[in-house]
């Protein structure tokens, strides 16, 4: 069908912006996701409601990726901004892609049902079926009942995952498997222990959504795409109605750093949803990709990551640096906070390109210890990222590890080389035991009998070792200055014990 035969349909009043009015379609395909080219195959109207579109700037990024489709033109709905924006035009315009506008009085159902007759026979079914999964979605259903629609119309069962391994909607039997093999494959779709997984949306695999459909759908890739889009559509959705919360959780933080009077800040408070006297955490998150040119910055993909790890439960502000979430606590510990955020980060560790650091403030209560919140947890998660990742607690950065995160890892190493290198040495020379009983000594707060016992030697082999030790670096192991000289020397700092 071409153009300018949909234009000629009088009932539905459509205007050609920009384009070759006689471009043939062959399909027509309905999304509002930001990217969308890997669930189009070519020759499509593409239907859209613009609600991808939140900047000028989004305009450029959704054509190319159309045009990169090969689609043959592209529907725009004006419902959802009240006008077709002109950078559209402009981007369309540059592609060469053809540009309808489609009124606000016809709905896209009603342009399908229209168009439909008009199509092949296998168009008009699948055309049909895609567009009784897009209408459910648009008529507010959840994800359970979409896979329940799904497993009607498509044939297809199988489940959403997080990528740190929980199910968000359906059944798997091990999702942390699942959620792995997401992380590494080179390439998606992959078939992992009976199933099929396939990425929802474009964005970092750290903060993706995982559909896994039960058996091979490898040469069926087509309805795990279209699956995938409808599940895609509807996070998008579930996403939209987050930013509300999201600024309003950075407008508290922004106000308790500038000192804001505390009335205030418990009002706003209670806006984020946690009472004056209901006690709370703050975590702080990045999420580093050494090397990366490309994609969101460390402190946009550590709040995704954050709020996937949380269930989606609290929404995370970002900064400058780094994003910021207030955990309500409701029965909870920090500890068990803490736990769960290392269960869920443990699986994301197996990503080949990015780590995540977490810092975990003590609990707080009321807006006044927001700023001593964020500061908390902020030297946390430095903590972490001088660890290479992880998850760090208030409880951890009150200890020599603070002053050694804060240290240089050159200067640690030469301070550390330059004290142990004669007993390294002196190891490498005789296979004797000089660092590890050192390390042991230390550690039993120089108890020659617990070291002894410990080592399973004899107390008198433990005292020549210590001996051996002072004579080779000119040090006192009785005093307290050159037992923290050499107890620093001996953390963080890559050196065997």
């Amino acid at each position: 069908m071409r153009i300018i035969d949909l234009l000629a349909i009088d009932d539905l009043g459509l205007t050609l912006l920009t384009g070759d009015p006689d471009r043939e379609f062959s399909t027509v395909h309905i999304t509002d996701l930001p990217e969308p080219g890997r669930y189009l195959s070519g020759g499509e109207l593409v239907l859209t409601g613009l609600m991808w579109r939140h900047a000028p700037e989004d305009s450029a990024g959704f054509v190319a990726a159309l045009a990169e489709a090969g689609v043959a033109a592209l529907g725009a709905g004006a419902a959802w901004l009240g006008h077709v924006p002109g950078d559209l035009v402009a981007a369309c315009q540059a592609a060469g892609l053809p540009l309808v506008e489609v009124p606000t009085e016809v709905s896209f159902r009603t342009l399908t049902e229209v168009v439909a007759p008009r199509l092949s026979g296998d168009v008009r079914d699948a055309l049909g079926r895609h567009r009784r999964l897009v209408a459910a979605i648009a008529e507010g259903v959840d994800l359970r009942e979409l896979f329940e629609l799904t497993a009607a119309e498509l044939g297809v069962t199988g489940a959403v995952l997080s990528a740190a391994g929980e199910v968000i909607v359906g059944t798997v039997d091990d999702p942390v498997r699942l959620a792995k093999a997401y992380l590494t494959a080179p390439r998606l779709p992959a078939c992992v222990a009976g199933s099929t997984i396939f990425a929802v949306g474009r964005g970092h695999r750290a903060a993706g959504w995982i559909l896994a459909c039960d058996g091979d759908l490898i040469s069926r890739a087509d309805l795990g795409y279209e699956l995938a889009a409808c599940v895609g559509l509807e996070r998008s959705r579930m996403e939209e109605g987050r930013r509300v919360e999201r600024r309003l959780a950075e407008q508290l933080i922004m106000a308790a750093l500038a000192e804001t009077d505390v009335a205030d800040l418990n009002a706003r408070l209670r806006t984020c949803g946690i009472d004056a006297a209901e006690p709370y955490a703050i975590v702080n998150a990045t999420t580093p990709r050494p090397g990366a040119t490309r994609g969101p910055d460390p402190a946009t993909l550590g709040g995704q990551v954050v709020e996937e790890l949380l269930g989606r439960e609290v929404v995370a502000a970002v900064g400058a640096d780094a994003a910021l979430a207030l955990v309500p606590l409701r029965g909870t510990s920090t500890a068990d906070l803490a736990a769960r955020l290392r269960t869920a980060a443990e699986v994301l560790a197996a990503l080949p390109d990015a780590r995540v650091c977490i810092g975990v403030s003590g609990a707080l209560t009321g807006a006044a210890a927001v700023r001593g919140g964020v500061e908390e947890s902020g030297h946390a998660r430095r903590l972490a990222e001088a660890r290479g990742g992880g998850v760090v607690t208030s409880d951890e950065i009150y200890t020599h590890a603070l002053l050694l995160a804060t240290v240089p890892g050159d200067v640690r190493r030469s301070f550390a080389a330059r004290l142990l290198s004669p007993l390294l040495d002196y190891d490498r020379r005789h296979q004797s035991e000089l660092v590890r009983t050192l390390g042991v000594f230390l550690d039993c707060a120089g108890s020659w009998n617990s070291c002894a016992e410990q080592l399973h030697v004899h107390v008198n082999t433990v005292r020549y070792r210590i001996r051996r030790v002072e004579e080779l670096t000119g040090r006192d192991l009785s005093t307290m200055a050159d037992r923290v000289d050499f107890f620093l020397a001996l953390r963080d700092t890559g050196l065997p014990r």
